[in-house]
């Protein structure tokens, strides 16, 4: 029986999903080695001080900006190219391993886990043991925030890195194999790390965060759709169509063309307001809030409630790569 390459290829995502949320990130491996992410990171940094001459005009930065992040992207889809082309000639080895490779690079396991222990931390320690566990997540400052406020902020961290960090991996994998899922790390490394409004990173980093917009823009409305998908399975079909028109309605109010589309699907699954401005050290950052006619109230409980559907979210999204990949094998089987 003739086994369908495409086949091959999702059932890889869909064992490396199901592993890495099992397993996640073994911290003992990592101690020892460098996480690949760390990897890109540190040739970002080089890059970002090889090139980024704050002595420069506003333009000419700009323009090192787009070359360095035209040869990182090359850099990392060349690799990933070779990876594939090493591992395919070791058979079912290579299979094998391939799958643990992209399990490396999605963040399920690692996501939930810390998401959690800020719901664990707040019930425990009260509002300063969830600021600390807040501020793992995210880059705001967590003294500016109250109780329901951590809430909010591990909402709406938990909702952009659902997309972020597991979808759009899994996307560009699924689209272009190894070449597309490393490509796209290391440009989303890239915006984490340079593509903000900071003086030395404006124009340097502008070309990633265009590039990040670009990538992860199809990842972005699937998250919203894969949210609505488990809050309707969760709280039933009305959550369900309310997060699908909160990120219709609300999502072009967000300062990111694709953040806003996880997080307003998150707050219509909740009936909870979210966005709005937040502080991050000195700099106050104005935004419109998402859902504001939302009823429900920022609480422990709604936290381990956005919880649940992001973890039905990411079976509903390993559901649908299992069935594209039945889809595949029975056009392959003719």
């Amino acid at each position: 029986m003739l086994i369908s390459p495409f086949f091959l290829h999702l059932m890889i995502l869909a064992g490396a999903l199901g592993l890495d949320r099992l397993v996640g990130d073994p911290p003992r491996l990592w101690r020892r080695v460098p996480h690949p992410v760390v990897v890109f990171g540190r040739l970002i940094g080089w890059a970002d001080e090889a090139l980024n001459d704050p002595e420069l005009a506003p333009d000419r930065r700009r323009r090192r900006g787009v070359i360095a992040m035209a040869l990182l992207s090359v850099l990392a889809f060349a690799t990933g190219l070779g990876l594939h082309l090493a591992l395919t000639a070791l058979g079912w080895a290579g299979l094998l391993l391939e799958l643990l490779i992209v399990a490396v690079f999605l963040a399920q396991k690692s996501l939930f886990e810390h998401v959690a222990a800020v719901a664990d931390s707040l019930q425990r320690e009260g509002l300063e043991g969830g600021r600390r566990a807040v501020a793992q997540i995210v880059g705001r400052d967590p003294e500016t925030l109250d109780r329901p406020g951590v809430c909010r902020a591990a909402i709406e961290s938990l909702a952009e890195n659902f997309s972020d960090g597991l979808v759009a991996p899994a996307f560009w994998f699924a689209v272009l194999g190894l070449p597309g899922l490393m490509a796209y790390k290391m440009i989303n490394t890239a915006d984490s790390m340079i593509g903000h409004l900071s003086s030395r990173h404006r124009d340097f980093g502008w070309a990633a965060a265009r590039l990040d917009d670009v990538v992860n823009w199809p990842a972005a409305r699937l998250s919203a759709a894969l949210l609505a998908i488990a809050a309707a399975a969760i709280q039933g079909m009305t959550s369900g169509w309310r997060a699908i028109s909160t990120a219709r309605r609300d999502a072009g109010v967000h300062r990111s063309p694709n953040a806003g589309w996880p997080e307003c699907a998150m707050a219509g699954a909740l009936d909870l307001p979210l966005g709005g401005p937040r502080r991050y050290g000195e700099v106050v950052v104005a935004a419109v809030p998402l859902n504001a006619a939302g009823s429900s109230s920022a609480s422990v409980a709604r936290l381990r409630l956005a919880l649940s559907v992001a973890q039905g979210a990411a079976v509903a999204g390993l559901l649908l790569v299992l069935g594209v990949a039945l889809v595949a094998a029975l056009i392959a089987a003719g």
